[in-house]
């Protein structure tokens, strides 16, 4: 942000009455965040995450934040959870715990999080799933991904007793230990849906397991096969009757919105990462220097990637070349070229409109009924990932995921120093630091993404005008950000 435009932030916040976008004083001559899509289809209404009212009501908001209303509303999604360091051969294996972090921008925030303990393999795992028009998928997946991930990984036994215990109506030993915030929430109207489809998705690797002696599959068969399964899943769940109303709403709304996606699977040997979209994920290696540096795990999958552009590009025909991708968006369209849900950009015209014909809940769902431009030859848009696998290391410290809302504002080298800087100043190169401004790090790398000034200084009047912008001008300055920070234990790592 420039000079003049935090300048602006912080007067604005001062003195200014209700401002609505394209109304009375107008926007600053700065170019507004960017969006997901260029139409605007953001759910809206009641509170903000902080409380404030909406400029709706046409009432003045307090623009005035005190540093304690400041740090209140950076901590209130605030995660800290520590793995014991005795046990590095249990299934968390070199993870000695995490530090995890929300900041909404949107009302209601799109972004969610999820961080578990797999109880019958071995290893953790981390998501970070960064939703657009609206919040239904990425609340889907961040839900069920992780259990397609976990029965991917289980061998045959484990299988046979999860199916057994289904069939004679026995209780089903747990798969994964979930590591929750107290905000978080789940789609409990759709649990028994979602259970259908995950025991089909193990009835299906039982019936493949037997020509393999009875294995489960490796965490990066496991991770592409998850993300692609419960795609399609999300993709059947919307074209089929449904036992009940609330759940085919939710089916259609997970749907028809979108989700990137980011996880990261921890085992004794190294990291496994599968990313669809731009989310990210990035590591945090200390030299024997004692200096910080970043090692990407994932790749940005949008415009900006020049691989990933030819990839999309040719899957269409040559005719497509200009407006496959235009304005640096999928069909002049959506900004993430990999995401999960988004049928309108993967079925065809004739299905969506058979689907949304059948449906009850057409009024709720008139902000899907949009069909992109050039709409020739879908689908446009897949959720597989790209995988990749780094074997840990000595000097391998931490693992950052975060949505693109951090990464809109800090490069991957600055969070790093962030993160590796306080560690080596509390003296624990392993564990995170003692109580300071921040105790999470995670929250420390919000507050350094929103309020730092020109001069890579966290201005406290500028953070707190960022935090205070009511929710019809907050978007269009930043987006959700979600961040989890992974520790590793460096005794167990190994160089090469």
């Amino acid at each position: 942000m420039s000079a003049a435009v935090s300048s602006w932030v912080v007067h604005w916040s001062r003195s200014q009455r209700s401002l609505l976008p394209g109304r009375g004083r107008g926007l600053p001559p700065w170019p507004p965040k960017r969006a997901w899509f260029s139409v605007d289809s953001r759910p809206s209404g009641g509170l903000t995450p902080q409380g404030r009212r909406r400029l709706s009501t046409g009432e003045d908001p307090d623009f005035q934040l005190s540093d304690a209303q400041v740090n209140a509303v950076l901590r209130a999604n605030e995660q800290a959870v520590r793995f014991s360091e005795s046990d590095a051969r249990g299934p968390a294996g070199p993870v000695l715990g995490f530090e995890s972090n929300q900041l909404a921008a949107n009302s209601p925030g799109e972004d969610r999080r999820s961080a578990v303990t797999c109880l019958l393999t071995r290893g953790a795992m981390f998501g970070v799933f960064d939703g657009h028009c609206g919040y239904a998928c990425a609340q889907t997946v961040s839900e069920r991904l992780l259990y397609y991930a976990a029965v991917a990984l289980m061998p045959r036994p484990r299988l046979e007793e999860l199916e057994g215990a289904m069939a004679e109506l026995r209780p089903v030993s747990p798969v994964l230990q979930w590591h929750k915030h107290h905000n978080d929430y789940n789609y409990r109207a759709s649990t028994s849906l979602y259970l259908k489809h995950l025991r089909a998705f193990w009835r299906e690797l039982l019936a493949e397991q037997e020509p393999r002696g009875g294995e489960g599959l490796g965490p990066r068969d496991a991770l592409d096969r998850a993300f692609r399964r419960l795609d399609a899943d999300i993709s059947r769940e919307a074209q089929v009757p449904l036992e009940s109303a609330p759940m085919r709403s939710a089916a259609l709304e997970a749907a028809f919105s979108g989700s990137t996606a980011c996880v990261a699977y921890v085992d004794a040997e190294g990291v496994h990462v599968a990313n669809a979209g731009d989310c990210r994920a990035v590591l945090g290696v200390r030299g024997e220097d004692g200096g910080w540096s970043a090692l990407p795990l994932s790749h940005d999958h949008n415009a900006l990637n020049g691989a990933e552009l030819a990839r999309v590009r040719a899957r269409h025909p040559d005719s497509e070349r200009a407006t496959v991708v235009a304005d640096d968006r999928l069909l002049g369209t959506l900004m993430p070229l990999r995401a999960f849900g988004d049928v309108r950009f993967k079925w065809s015209l004739e299905l969506q409109r058979k689907v949304l014909e059948n449906s009850r809940d057409l009024d709720s769902l008139d902000i899907y009924e949009y069909t992109p431009p050039n709409y020739l030859t879908p689908p446009y848009l897949e959720a597989t990932p790209e995988l990749t696998y780094h074997r840990l290391r000595a000097g391998d410290r931490f693992l950052i995921l975060a949505s693109d809302g951090l990464w809109d504002m800090l490069d991957s080298e600055g969070a790093v120093r962030l993160v590796g800087e306080r560690l080596t100043a509390s003296g624990h190169q392993e564990a995170p630091p003692a109580p300071v401004l921040d105790s999470n790090s995670a929250t420390h790398l919000i507050r350094h993404a929103i309020g730092t000034n020109e001069y890579g200084e966290v201005d406290p009047e500028r953070l707190a005008a960022m935090l205070a912008l009511p929710e019809e001008v907050a978007r269009m300055y930043r987006d959700d950000i979600t961040v989890t920070i992974v520790y590793f234990s460096h005794v167990k790592h190994r160089d090469g």
